[in-house]
């Protein structure tokens, strides 16, 4: 796999919000199981997960869920929509979104450092939310000089373009709440309904 790519599937998730009593809608009460609700690492897939039995999970904790490495998670039980998750898990959401890219800082990078028109009157940097035509030219004409190299070789470079890793978790979380978001840049489709 290149550097930077995420993989096709979700492998490392992280917790958003953990429900003793499973789902609040859910009326069977005699079988209520404990939930985690997560984030996926690579293409930030929310999901729905039974932890392992006796096991609380803390919010904001990486969990494996594919092999042999799952010692927190029981198994994943589905995808979930932005509207399915608990308050607390959208509450939560921003901050994991953000230590995520944080985390992942040569991947987002890359974003910066490659891309591209996406039609003749609008460029992918004008996707992330506080990035106008101004900015773009000053990111576009700075890359030009060579790539860059972090987040804080990119603010250094480009004046006016402050906390970058906020950008794009804020059009992450943005692409995870609307469906029907005309360009997704670091998000998988929604699941057909």
């Amino acid at each position: 796999m290149p550097e930077g790519r995420p993989p096709k599937r979700e492998e490392v998730a992280r917790v958003l919000d953990y429900l003793p009593y499973g789902r609040a809608p859910d009326t069977r009460s005699y079988q209520k199981q404990p939930l985690v609700q997560a984030v996926g690492e690579a293409n930030f897939v929310l999901m729905e997960m039974t932890p392992k039995e006796g096991v609380v999970p803390a919010v904001g904790t990486r969990v494996s869920i594919t092999g042999r490495e799952r010692d927190i998670i029981d198994h994943v039980n589905r995808r979930i929509d932005y509207s399915e998750l608990s308050n607390n898990a959208k509450l939560e959401l921003p901050f994991e979104i953000q230590s995520i890219v944080l985390d992942n800082e040569a991947r987002f990078i890359r974003y910066f450092n490659e891309a591209g028109p996406i039609t003749t009157r609008m460029h992918a940097l004008e996707l992330l939310p506080g990035i106008g035509k101004k900015l773009m030219w000053a990111v576009l004409n700075e890359r030009k000089r060579g790539p860059f190299k972090s987040f804080a070789d990119l603010m250094e470079r480009v004046k006016g373009l402050h906390n970058p890793e906020k950008l794009i978790a804020k059009r992450i979380e943005d692409e995870l709440m609307d469906d029907k978001i005309k360009y997704r840049v670091f998000t998988t489709m929604p699941r057909a309904r």
